[in-house]
């Protein structure tokens, strides 16, 4: 008899998700969800699997729960999402294809090579915030960094910030979860109209004067016979903005708060800078920016014991997977100088994220300036508020004091 229902638009589940994953992972770790109509998987061995096994397929839309259906119904036919496929929920060929056309950007050596280009930005972020008290780490750096990136990356103005930010977190509300209200998807309508108008633009020009960034070489590509549809390149940078900023964000601001709740740990980083790579590793395990993915069984498969139906969405919890005490010693426990630190906030596989490289390096950036910048930050309020969305998990501020 199961003990636990999978309820994550709680307040208490919001602000903090894993005593429920706990429970699940305890009592069933294989949760059929009334409330979703889809399975509910939290140990690590049971994500791994359904990702790693090509069986399960990124498409949500080969599935039977009706909750995507409507979703689908509800789609603007007018949006490239609607028309074409992107990279994140594609299956190969299709994926291989898409990604193939980015890939190449997001590999760590190209990553590598925009490392100064990244600390210039965040110096300039925090010389531009010297006089802030409190200064809110979201707001002032862990936000628009990560925007200005890829805005450069992809070759678009990032003076255009405060649309990015709107359209971006419009767009991902919907990204990835099969509950979506009826507002959530009106909004994200209205913004990827907007996205997608001005990508439009941005498109033309680089087809008529083509300069060194990531549009300018998909064009190429598709005009070398590369078969890539004119919404199969809009959904891409639309995708790429809008889910490579967000995440990022969230990896920050979580990565802070996890330190200013475990001052121990922040003194360690402070006192040997060295440990920034792990640290930032164990930001991802331990309160990770996105908390689930999910998958759509291709065939009646087994999984944990349970039989899944053709067509059923299974919905991996990447977070409860990261704090499985069968991967991890101790795994509610933040220790930066954590070995072998095998989390899936990254997913695994095929779609393993694209981004992982780039997010990392802005990550050990951040936290290595900001930490030199302004030592023993603390927390300037009793209880951060987040966003709420519960698949993409983040601050709407963090206000600190110094």
């Amino acid at each position: 008899m199961t003990t636990v229902q999978y309820n994550p638009f709680t307040i208490t589940a919001q602000a903090d998700p894993y005593p429920q994953y706990h429970q699940l992972r305890e009592a069933d770790p294989v949760h059929w969800s009334e409330l979703m109509s889809l399975w509910v998987l939290s140990r690590y061995q049971d994500v791994e699997f359904v990702l790693r096994d090509a069986r399960f397929s990124a498409d949500r839309r080969s599935s039977d729960n009706p909750l995507v259906k409507r979703a689908e119904e509800m789609q603007d036919r007018r949006l490239p999402f609607a028309n074409a496929t992107t990279m994140l929920g594609a299956d190969p060929p299709e994926h291989t294809r898409l990604r193939g056309l980015v890939s190449t950007a997001f590999t760590p050596r190209s990553v590598e090579a925009m490392r100064p280009r990244i600390q210039e930005i965040v110096d300039e972020l925090l010389d531009a915030a010297q006089d802030d008290e409190p200064f809110d780490l979201i707001e002032r750096l862990a936000y628009p960094l990560p925007v200005i990136v890829i805005a450069e990356l992809l070759g678009v103005p990032p003076e255009h910030r405060a649309d990015f930010k709107r359209w971006s977190n419009d767009l991902v509300a919907t990204l990835g979860g099969p509950m979506v209200t009826p507002d959530v998807i009106e909004r994200s309508r209205v913004s990827g109209l907007e996205m997608a108008e001005y990508f439009r633009g941005v498109i033309a020009e680089r087809r008529k004067q083509p300069e060194d960034d990531l549009i300018s070489r998909m064009i190429a590509a598709e005009e070398r016979g590369e078969v890539l549809s004119e919404d199969e390149l809009l959904a891409t940078c639309m995708l790429l903005l809008a889910a490579g900023n967000e995440t990022t964000t969230n990896l920050i601001g979580n990565g802070m708060l996890a330190l200013l709740r475990n001052p121990d740990q922040l003194q360690k980083l402070q006192n040997d800078p060295s440990l920034i790579d792990s640290a930032v590793e164990e930001m991802l395990r331990f309160d990770g920016p996105v908390q689930a993915t999910a998958r759509v069984a291709s065939e009646q498969i087994e999984v944990g014991g349970r039989t899944v139906e053709q067509g059923q969405i299974l919905f991996a919890l990447l977070g409860a997977a990261n704090r499985d005490p069968a991967v991890f010693a101790e795994p509610d426990t933040l220790d930066i100088t954590r070995e072998d630190n095998r989390h899936l906030a990254f997913g695994h596989g095929l779609h393993f994220c694209l981004g992982a490289p780039l997010a990392r390096i802005e990550a050990q950036i951040t936290f290595r300036a900001l930490l030199d910048w302004r030592p023993n930050p603390r927390l300037a309020t009793d209880e951060p508020e987040w966003t709420g969305n519960f698949i993409l998990r983040g601050l709407k501020s963090l206000p600190l004091a110094f």
